[in-house]
């Protein structure tokens, strides 16, 4: 019976859904404006169905009692990690890489899309700045909230089981575009900031887990730089597109076609073998290694014993104190910078009149900032980790140095605004790029998607400093001055407490002999 609760779930979640496009309908000779519209008791048995799917669909996924405390009593023998760091490169590798990536670039389409949706939602509900200021704090926040919450369930319950209910979470949270008021609208996006928010510390703790050693940096960076980068282009594409057609609603419903895609796509995503290794299922660890042409080590019966599992509280506690702090700041300082400045873009651009649409001039800049994502992936794999984040640092700063003493925004500068926009971009997504597999590279098994979902959500904390800089910040040269404040922070926290990775096992103990680049 517990096996069909996520199908079943799945079934009242679309139904919900589609319940609420009748409302949008009626509303398409009005451009689909749907302020003041009352709430229909038809959207809200929509609403009622999907949280009852929701509920469903969980207790479909989540393991039973008795094998958690069967994965609390098991300590695995981790020297049967080393065969998956040695493997080679295989068609089911570039399968789930390939899946993972499309996985990723929805992922990043969510919260990218909060700066396109904001011009719209001013026009129509009559917002001024601070307050539409509140709707990037509401999806912000609910990244931060999903972010640690799905990086400690994915420790918990699997990697694969909490990537198919962020699926179905971006299904339901479509009902965004269909909101008759702002508040609707503010909390609709939180929720769908929680669903977002998971994505990333699931997607990197089972690549790295997953990849063999030697291609497995250069592969993540390029796969989480050029998923931030398109998936940050299709929004703004979308924009130019869609949105004079159908209003700004449809960068929200566009939630539901991508959502049911990316759970269908889970068919091809394993569970993490090293996950498998760790909870003792290891017939099944044996079946995902002989999928990706890796034979199993037998183990140790010895290193089966020893302490128990290690959980949230260990990542600010011994060893991995600094790096955690060091992570913290790196994701804090780009997240001012993401949130707080190329989120606010858009309406900056639209206020000073730089002769353009604001989604034509950043739709430009994302294809010029997409080579930077190989050149990323190469330096972090080939040169160093902790020196080419080093590096990315220092570029956005400069360009934030230079977008606060030149201040481009005005006519008559849209080739110098371009190129600083396109080396933004640049930088950011390398950041972001290396972030991730950074934070799953130096913890252990047992807190890997923890400690990547910690440094999701400090990347998103910036986010909720965002609102704070545009209510305060007269113009967009202020904006660009304070935001490089952090990330000159970001760069020394690094500096000081960063480990090198590449090339070199995944982390699989507390304490780890750590070697500086």
């Amino acid at each position: 019976m517990k096996r069909y609760g996520f199908p079943a779930g799945s079934v009242l979640v679309l139904a919900g859904v589609a319940m609420h496009v009748p409302d949008y309908l009626m509303a398409r000779h009005d451009h689909f404006m749907m302020a003041g519209m009352p709430m229909s008791g038809l959207m809200t048995t929509g609403m009622v169905l999907i949280a009852a799917g929701l509920v469903l669909a969980v207790w479909g996924l989540l393991p039973g009692r008795a094998e958690l405390a069967a994965r609390a009593r098991r300590v695995p023998a981790t020297q049967r990690y080393a065969a998956l760091d040695r493997a080679e490169l295989s068609p089911a590798h570039r399968v789930l890489a390939i899946v993972l990536f499309v996985g990723l670039v929805i992922d990043t389409m969510k919260p990218a899309s909060l700066g396109f949706v904001a011009p719209g939602m001013v026009k129509e509900y009559g917002l001024d700045r601070s307050e539409i200021a509140s709707l990037p704090f509401a999806g912000i926040t609910g990244t931060v909230v999903g972010s640690l919450l799905w990086g400690y369930l994915a420790d918990v319950f699997g990697r694969r089981s909490t990537i198919l209910f962020t699926g179905l979470m971006y299904v339901a949270t479509s009902i965004c575009g269909f909101m008759p008021s702002f508040g609707w609208n503010l909390a609709m996006c939180f929720a769908m900031g929680i669903a977002a928010g998971g994505m990333l510390p699931v997607v990197y703790s089972l690549m790295s887990e997953s990849i063999p050693a030697r291609q497995r940096g250069w592969l993540l960076v390029l796969q989480s730089g050029m998923a931030a980068a398109l998936g940050y282009l299709i929004a703004s594409g979308a924009t130019s597109l869609l949105v004079p057609h159908l209003s700004w609603r449809v960068l929200w419903l566009l939630g539901a076609p991508t959502g049911v895609l990316l759970v269908v796509l889970t068919r091809w995503i394993p569970e993490s073998p090293r996950f498998l290794l760790a909870c003792g299922r290891d017939e099944e660890a044996a079946e995902v290694m002989h999928r990706y042409g890796v034979r199993a080590v037998p183990a140790d019966p010895a290193s089966t014993a020893g302490a128990p599992p290690l959980r949230l509280p260990a990542l600010l506690t011994g060893s991995l104190l600094p790096r955690t702090a060091g992570i913290l700041v790196y994701g804090l300082g780009w997240g001012v910078v993401n949130w707080g400045f190329i989120t606010f873009l858009p309406v900056f651009l639209q206020t000073a009149g730089s002769g353009t649409r604001p989604s034509d001039l950043l739709l430009l800049s994302s294809v010029f900032a997409l080579p930077a994502t190989a050149v990323a992936a190469v330096a972090y794999a080939r040169w160093s980790s902790r020196r080419a984040m080093l590096a990315y640092a220092g570029v956005t700063g400069l360009v934030l140095l230079l977008f606060g003493v030149l201040d481009p925004s005005g006519p008559g500068h849209g080739a110098l605004l371009v190129a600083l926009i396109s080396l933004l971009l640049s930088g950011a997504a390398g950041m972001i790029a290396m972030l991730a597999p950074y934070a799953a590279e130096v913890y252990p098994t047992t807190l890997r998607a923890t400690g990547s979902g910690v440094a999701a959500a400090s990347s998103k904390v910036g986010g909720m400093l965002g609102p704070v800089l545009l209510t305060t910040a007269p113009r967009i040269g202020t904006l660009a001055l304070v935001s490089a404040v952090p990330v000159a922070a970001a760069a020394y926290a690094l500096w000081r407490t960063g480990i090198e990775t590449a090339g070199r096992p995944l982390v699989e103990a507390v304490t780890p002999v750590e070697q500086e680049g």
